[in-house]
């Protein structure tokens, strides 16, 4: 059995940091949808990208030990598309 990779997701819609314990197979989609999950975050999953170091995971079936996520790293989840501030 492999060893959990802690890893710190922000949520940008709620502000809202999700520590999670991922397994190096996860996939990376499998990660924001439980973060976006567990921040309560409006609106379907596909509508969000996953940001690692400022670039953007291909989410497909990328697992988390293929993007080079490292224990103790920081994701963001953010919106694809930004909505207007009025």
């Amino acid at each position: 059995m492999s060893p959990t990779i802690p890893v710190r997701i922000m949520v940008l819609e709620s502000w809202h940091e999700i520590p999670l314990q991922l397994d190096p197979g996860t996939a990376v989609s499998e990660a924001k949808h439980r973060a976006l999950l567990a921040a309560h975050a409006a609106g379907q999953p596909d509508e969000y990208l996953v940001k690692y170091r400022g670039a953007e995971v291909p989410e497909g079936s990328t697992t988390v030990q293929q993007a080079g996520i490292v224990p103790n790293a920081n994701l963001v989840v953010l919106r694809r598309r930004r909505q207007a501030v009025r």
